[in-house]
């Protein structure tokens, strides 16, 4: 299954930004603390310029700690500030002011030199779809203003929005990329829920889902599904179906003549994956410091 999602308002949402860009500062990027690196739009670097950035790792809550220190040290070597936060609870969000403003130092001490008052700085926030940019905003900003869901795609415009005296935001809708040159990155932002599930295969992405947990966190999928050993071959379909089929069966998924039915199996398995109710998983690894 080929995975591909840039509806028309993206391409809008790039343009929009474009033209915004010499009113920013500094733009915020946000990603996905379980898939940091496939939740990189890789235009965005191209899209800002050499803006300054710091980059907040987000639903930090749902991802493995260590492994998102490990992301933290490799966006370091990279020159990028990064934070881990969870903006639905507002982990650490109270933070980001404090770090715009150390990554600004210096043109706001200019500012200062020139007898000016520094005025509010401006951020751009961009990521992704449904990696909780206008929650994060709805936080930082103290009430509920931009629309939120979980969801992707939900916003749809751009808008400005003041956080306290110090801080101005531009909350833009999340944009994709036109292809994926890697499927294994838009698998694993169907995992996560990056990608309307509408223009999914949802077996084929519950399939791979499973794969990656069985190689990466089988334990959790044991003891939450009641799972017996693990695959012994990861590239055996045959046996990766057989997981998926046990978890239907400890699940009452079952349809005429005892047979599992694999899509509302495939369902629970990428609902309970996304509610963490697995545990703290992150889905790729970080490359070593330094490395690209």
């Amino acid at each position: 299954m080929t995975i591909q999602w840039f509806p028309g308002h993206m391409t809008r949402a790039r343009r929009q930004i474009e033209d915004k860009l010499k009113l920013i500062d500094i733009a915020i990027e946000l990603l996905d603390a379980r898939v940091p690196m496939s939740s990189r739009n890789p235009m965005v670097d191209d899209i800002l310029k050499g803006k300054p950035r710091l980059i907040l790792l987000n639903k930090a809550d749902l991802a493995d700690p260590k492994e998102t220190e490990r992301w933290m040290a490799y966006f370091a070597s990279r020159g990028f500030a990064s934070i881990a936060v969870d903006s639905s609870t507002g982990s650490r969000v109270n933070e980001i002011p404090h770090r715009v403003r150390e990554i600004l130092h210096e043109k706001i001490q200019r500012m200062l030199d020139r007898g000016m008052n520094p005025r509010a700085m401006r951020a751009l926030i961009v990521g992704i779809p449904n990696v909780g940019k206008s929650t994060l905003t709805n936080r930082l900003a103290g009430r509920h203003i931009a629309a939120t869901g979980d969801r992707p795609g939900v916003t749809k415009g751009q808008q400005w929005i003041k956080v306290g005296s110090e801080m101005e935001l531009l909350d833009t809708p999340g944009i994709l990329w036109p292809k994926f040159e890697d499927q294994l990155v838009g698998y694993k932002l169907a995992m996560t829920g990056a990608i309307k599930e509408q223009v999914l295969n949802i077996e084929d992405v519950a399939y791979f889902a499973v794969r990656v947990l069985a190689e990466r966190y089988w334990p959790e999928m044991r003891e939450r599904f009641g799972l017996d050993e693990p695959p012994t071959d990861l590239d055996d379909n045959m046996q990766i179906v057989a997981v998926m089929e046990q978890i239907g069966r400890s699940r009452g998924c079952l349809v005429s003549g005892g047979r599992v039915d694999l899509e509302k199996a495939s369902g629970i398995i990428l609902r309970e994956l996304r509610a963490g109710k697995l545990g703290r998983l992150t889905l790729e690894a970080a490359p070593p410091a330094g490395r690209a």
